[in-house]
């Protein structure tokens, strides 16, 4: 991936790191590993060069909703040994001791349902309270050299902004000197970032479904993304295939809409030799063909969504390159309408079987759940029936001259 693809930044959930704490192992591994005193812990541990650019936010993205509620001094998390409080003082020690570049700040988000009225009073509160503890923690010490480096992304919350008034004024007068960028959780914040703040670099966790919504968003004025749907894609065994070109859009025809991406899984591809994208130069479309990746899909083999991810992060690379170039050109607003024009404006349903869900993905164990995993137990009764069915049309020694006649062996003659 580092060879193959442009990624000049990763995200990273701290909840990922945090393990079973005994008494002889108090700290999580991403803690204790050696550093140098200019050196992050958290670059070290996952083996990144420096000039990756490393943002750490409390949950992975997306994150599985949490059976446990937020409390005033800590956030809900699933962890690789369960659910657990995250507190807001520890998230500071996870930020002193793993160094990274930009931190996302704790919020007090809801999950799955819209909140009330009262819950949305919680969550400005406390946003607040988190945002203004930790900005005076990591900054705003007397000792300069106890200061944090990594700079701060402060949340802004999925509400309207009459709900957090409050708290975007201090966003905006007190607290404007420390906080770095802002993180917002839907496109409709990205519209109601007030001029004072708007200087700031837009984190969006918008959870985008498709290329149209990330061409809305940055119409919007979003800066970074997050983009589940590339992992989604892959996983499912489906290739990106889209450009953001105009030139090459308007030649095509207006009547039909080109498809965002295939299924390789399908029976089409079986003997296909064609690139997965005519005008793709990744490692994967060089060497190897559709044929090839739909008989590993097939085989159920890793190597097939490891060439599948090679592939969709090359194209959502060229997609960003291009879509700045259209801003510095200032044709951008044409350039996606037409893009919306030429494309369908979904993807295509997953069909075929991915690789095993990972814990990360799995959703909370309840009652009146569908299975996690498809019934591997059972196939030898399932094919012993068969062969019974299959033996019961065999002619046997003991089978009799009426038998032997429904089994078309020999006819009776009449008389005998």
């Amino acid at each position: 991936m580092r060879d193959q693809t442009a990624i000049g930044s990763l995200f990273i959930g701290l909840e990922d790191f945090i393990e079973r704490q005994t008494p002889k192992h108090p700290f999580p591994p991403a803690y204790t590993i050696p550093t140098a005193a200019n050196e992050s812990a958290l670059r070290n541990f996952i083996c990144q060069p420096d000039d990756q650019l490393l943002i750490m936010g409390p949950r992975r993205e997306p994150p599985i909703k949490c059976p446990p509620s937020n409390t005033p001094n800590s956030v809900a998390i699933l962890t690789s040994v369960g659910y657990r409080q995250l507190e807001a003082t520890h998230y500071l020690d996870a930020i002193r001791h793993l160094r990274p570049d930009i931190v996302v700040g704790l919020a007090d988000l809801v999950r799955g349902h819209n909140p009330g009225l009262k819950r949305r009073g919680k969550m400005v509160d406390r946003t607040h309270a988190y945002t203004t503890h930790a900005t005076e923690q990591l900054y705003n010490h007397k000792d300069t050299t106890q200061r944090s480096n990594a700079v701060y992304f402060a949340p802004v919350l999925p509400l309207e902004n009459a709900e957090q008034s409050i708290y975007l004024e201090d966003l905006e007068n007190d607290l404007r000197p420390y906080i770095s960028g802002l993180a917002l959780y839907e496109s409709a914040s990205l519209s109601a970032v007030s001029e004072a703040l708007g200087d700031l670099p837009r984190l969006l966790f918008g959870a985008p479904a498709t290329p149209h919504d990330i061409l809305r968003d940055v119409s919007l004025g979003a800066d970074l993304h997050t983009i589940p749907f590339v992992g989604v894609c892959s996983d499912a065994g489906i290739a990106l295939d889209f450009t953001f070109q105009p030139q090459q859009q308007e030649s095509q025809s207006s009547t039909t809409s080109t498809p965002l991406a295939y299924d390789l899984w399908s029976s089409d591809h079986k003997t296909n030799t064609r690139r997965l994208s005519e005008s793709c130069e990744c490692y994967t479309c060089r060497n190897h063909h559709r044929a090839y990746l739909h008989h590993l899909l097939s085989a159920k083999e890793m190597l097939a969504w490891s060439l599948l991810q090679i592939h969709n992060h090359h194209t959502m690379d060229i997609f960003f390159a291009q879509i700045r170039e259209s801003i510095e050109r200032g044709t951008f607003d044409v350039d996606a309408q037409t893009f919306s024009r030429t494309y369908s404006s979904e993807l295509p349903e997953p069909k075929g079987q991915g690789p095993r869900l990972r814990g990360y993905q799995l959703p909370a164990s309840g009652p009146n759940q569908p299975r996690r995993h498809a019934r591997v137990y059972g196939r030898l009764d399932d094919a012993a029936e068969k062969f019974a069915e299959s033996q019961s049309s065999v002619a046997t020694p003991d089978t009799g001259a009426e038998g032997l006649e429904e089994h078309g062996f020999a006819e009776r003659a009449s008389g005998l």
